[in-house]
């Protein structure tokens, strides 16, 4: 059967993948711990799923919304990002849409013309690559000069002439490296200097650790956030990942661009959903610090385990988001596999656990661990890890 040539130079999702078949392994009765997947595994807070449930009792879920977000949400939306960052978005200027996720490909899509290039940094998640070649850009991968952050002497290496928007993942998703202010204002007025839209997706920015200070990039400079599209959501902070409500804010010929793009493609997020995510936004934001300060102490357990394992070079530890991202190159040659992809897969089939090749990051010598699972199960992954390694 005939395919478009678009989908056929897409690669599938590695994540997803290696978590539906963890779920094939658990079907069939493995022991497996999954540290594949990135979502909190605790429930959505329980005052969260009050709202939808007055909702669809009130009979607010019954009908379509405005396609891009209904009006409480997107006050929220404004409110919240105010509150943390000092910078006021009005509705028109908001886009609530069915995950981050979505976000992002609309965006591109209403962005991006035929050749277009997009700079993202590495090591970065998997689906931006994918995205923008669904959108007829070209993704240009820059390596940083030192580290898991890029330097404007990294992107002014890259930059073209074709080069219109760059990706900033703070904290990122794998390493959980964050961008600090000096840092960001440098990039952020390179990229005005070079007329190059800056995406910023903060979907993690709750989740930082041990001290870390946050800066998003829309919160420097009035200038720079006419210039930055900031792109969030509910999943991360709020464990919210199945309600699928994301957003983006900035530029308002953008984001009214992306609402007609919108009309005609998915129209509203889920009603139900969009009144649980104002429940959220607006609600007691003690349980978001509760799952951080969880998060926090699981990170600096699961660090200190796998440091302890031979070959797994750790890094500096992560400031924010939920995963490791060690260089296990050399755990790899010590248990006799020629490849970390190759280590990876037998450490999944002869252990039970999963863990996500760092080849679907652009740093095939690394692995992605999530640690959005118990202390319990952290110290036992690292149990069966370390004892595989060491066979």
């Amino acid at each position: 059967m005939h395919l478009a040539k678009r989908i056929l130079n897409v690669a599938p999702s590695a994540t997803l993948a290696l978590s539906n078949q963890t779920k094939e392994l658990k079907a069939k009765g493995a022991d497996v711990i999954d540290l594949s997947i990135g979502q909190p595994d605790f429930p959505t807070p329980k005052a969260i799923d009050d709202a939808a449930v007055a909702a669809i009792q009130a009979g607010n879920a019954s009908f379509y919304t405005a396609a891009t977000g209904i009006p409480e949400l997107k006050q929220a939306i404004s409110d919240r990002i105010f509150a943390q960052d000092g910078v006021r978005y009005p509705a028109r200027q908001i886009v609530a849409t069915t995950g981050a996720k979505f976000a992002l490909y609309a965006l591109f899509q209403i962005y991006l013309n035929p050749g277009d290039e997009v700079l993202i940094p590495v090591p970065y998640w998997v689906s931006y690559e994918e995205q923008i070649k669904l959108a007829s850009g070209i993704p240009h991968l820059v390596m940083p000069a030192v580290g898991h952050k890029v330097s404007v002497d990294d992107l002014e290496a890259a930059r073209t002439d074709k080069t219109r928007a760059l990706i900033i993942n703070s904290p990122q998703n794998p390493s959980g490296v964050v961008y600090n202010r000096t840092e960001l204002t440098l990039i952020g007025n390179w990229a005005l200097k070079h007329h190059i839209l800056v995406v910023t997706d903060d979907i993690y920015r709750d989740l930082i650790y041990n001290g870390t200070s946050y800066t998003s990039m829309i919160s420097i400079d009035p200038d720079i956030a006419d210039n930055t599209v900031l792109i969030s959501g509910v999943s991360k902070s709020y464990a919210m990942t199945g309600w699928r409500i994301g957003y983006a804010a900035g530029p308002e010929k953008l984001m009214q661009a992306m609402a007609t793009f919108i009309s005609h493609t998915t129209s509203n997020p889920a009603a139900v959903s969009e009144y649980a995510a104002v429940a959220a936004l607006t609600g007691d934001q003690s349980v978001v610090e509760k799952m951080r300060q969880a998060f926090e102490e699981r990170l600096n357990l699961f660090y200190d385990l796998l440091a302890e394992i031979p070959g797994f070079d750790m890094g500096e530890k992560p400031q924010g988001a939920f995963y490791l991202f060690p260089n296990i190159k050399r755990a790899a040659q010590l248990s006799h596999y020629g490849t970390v992809d190759d280590f990876i897969s037998a450490l999944l089939n002869e252990t039970g656990v999963a863990i996500v090749p760092g080849r679907a990051f652009g740093m095939p010598d690394h692995a992605r661990i999530s640690y959005c699972k118990d202390l319990n199960s952290l110290r036992e992954a690292a149990r069966r890890i370390q004892e595989f390694v060491r066979k």
